[in-house]
């Protein structure tokens, strides 16, 4: 029973000069995930020491333990307080929980944005695909794989981020393990020694530096996360646009209809009924065009009377555009303006005084000339072509109703206006903005939308 009292006695003293040496982080610093258990440094007391001690009489005691009190007590050793330890470990949990918490809410955000997707998808597919084309379908189609792939291409990199993090963390933690082992076995030595007062400034230098080490690597993680949430949001931005793009401008300039060619064929052509007779000497014509192929000559727009079947023509040539007035001597030309699968606007001007013609492409002149038919006055009762010309086969000499096939146009036509006088700059403007409203701008002699307009040999009307 002596025994285990005056070891009772060792410890209180020991662990008493232990919190007066090293007091620890004062009590404002101290969270509550920081405190530690009633018994984490170990029951020092065991069973027998815990039974009640006799209560002794001041005579009893000198002949009972005559050597504990006549010989005196060493001082105990000091030793370094067991805090830091715990502090490392709290800190560690905390971080592995925000961690865990970061790559959560990364995947939420992931999961939201791609069921918001594929419900647009499917808003855009059910109103929409019921009217669209087989051509149209075949472009929704490809568009839908290229989206997918790129969602997988984005959640593969994201998921390859994610194990690469996982992976570094768990390397992290493994090293700490380590590294928390060893010290504790330090720890374990130096309770039967004293610490001298350099290794403990030596000790909390280290942990310093672990907890700087723990930091730069939960820093080095969000700032991963924050650059694969922007891609994700740039992919995201490209895509809305994308739809946005393909709803809004299937037709440019706020054209709600066209006229599709889809292939070269002998009969392909469309027929359209001027408004007014025009015996003119100025004219201008102005129309959209999405050319899919172009040789060496494709008509776009002819104007054949009984006398003259080359009257007015507006031809793509490659990639140039030629505006004739009666006959192919009497031309002018604007090169290289014109890229197969874009929509192009297309101007052509001609007046009769000085003979000035001009060719305007997406608002913008692009070639002039002067002593183009001058003196030339345009007749009337002829007939007006799209994506064909009559040519030396006019109807007039019961010659049956087939063309050159090799002139005719494939692609997309829309907006088709004709004027029996000359635009000016601001007019031809603002019909060529590829997001404005030019449609509603019409002419007085052909006027798209209102001009009856017959599509013959496989050519269609389209929404």
């Amino acid at each position: 029973m002596a025994r285990h009292m005056w070891t009772l006695l060792q410890t209180a003293c020991l662990l008493g000069l232990l919190s007066a040496e090293y007091p620890g982080l004062p009590e404002e610093e101290i969270t509550p995930d920081m405190r530690y258990p009633p018994n984490y440094f170990g029951d020092l007391e065991s069973e027998e020491t815990k039974e009640e001690i006799p209560t002794l009489s001041p005579e009893e005691t000198p002949m009972l333990f005559p050597d504990e009190y006549t010989t005196p007590s060493p001082e105990p050793c000091k030793a370094s307080a067991f805090t830091e330890w715990d502090k490392l470990f709290t800190m560690l949990e905390n971080s592995q929980m925000k961690e865990n918490m970061l790559l959560q809410y990364a995947d939420d955000i992931i999961k939201v944005e791609l069921q918001s997707l594929r419900g647009e998808m499917l808003q855009f597919v059910a109103q929409y695909g019921a009217s669209c084309t087989s051509s149209i379908d075949k472009a929704a189609r490809r568009t839908g794989a290229q989206m997918e792939t790129q969602l997988e291409k984005a959640l593969t990199r994201l998921r390859e981020v994610s194990a690469n993090q996982y992976k570094q963390q768990e390397l992290v933690l493994q090293q700490l393990i380590v590294s928390s082992m060893t010290q504790d076995a330090h720890l374990k030595r130096l309770e039967n020694c004293c610490l001298k007062s350099s290794q403990a400034k030596s000790l909390q230098a280290r942990h310093l530096t672990q907890e700087v080490t723990d930091q730069e690597t939960r820093l080095r993680l969000e700032k991963n996360l924050a650059s694969i949430s922007s891609e994700l949001q740039a992919i995201r931005e490209k895509m809305t646009h994308y739809m946005r793009s393909n709803l809004s401008n299937r037709f440019p300039s706020g054209c709600d209809t066209g006229l599709l060619f889809p292939m070269r064929s002998s009969t392909s052509n469309v027929k359209v009924t001027p408004k007014i007779p025009f015996p003119t000497k100025a004219v201008t014509i102005c129309l959209w065009a999405k050319p899919t192929q172009v040789l060496n000559k494709t008509v776009l727009f002819s104007y054949s009377t009984t006398g003259n079947p080359y009257e007015l023509e507006l031809v793509l040539n490659g990639q140039s555009v030629q505006f004739t007035v009666d006959g192919e001597t009497h031309l002018v030309e604007a090169p290289g303006v014109v890229q197969e699968g874009q929509w192009v606007h297309l101007c052509a001007v001609w007046s009769s005084w000085q003979g000035l013609a001009s060719v305007w492409v997406n608002g913008q002149q692009a070639a002039s000339s002067p002593g183009v038919a001058e003196g030339h006055e345009l007749r009337s009762k002829g007939s007006i072509l799209l994506g064909q010309e009559y040519g030396r086969y006019f109807r007039h000499l019961n010659f049956p109703e087939t063309f050159d096939a090799e002139l005719a146009f494939t692609g997309k036509i829309t907006g088709v206006n004709m004027w029996d006088r000359v635009l000016d700059s601001q007019e031809i403007s603002q019909q060529a903005q590829l997001d404005g409203s030019g449609c509603g701008i019409r002419g007085n002699v052909v006027a798209w939308g209102v001009s009856d307009i017959e599509p013959k040999g496989g050519v269609k009307l389209i929404y």
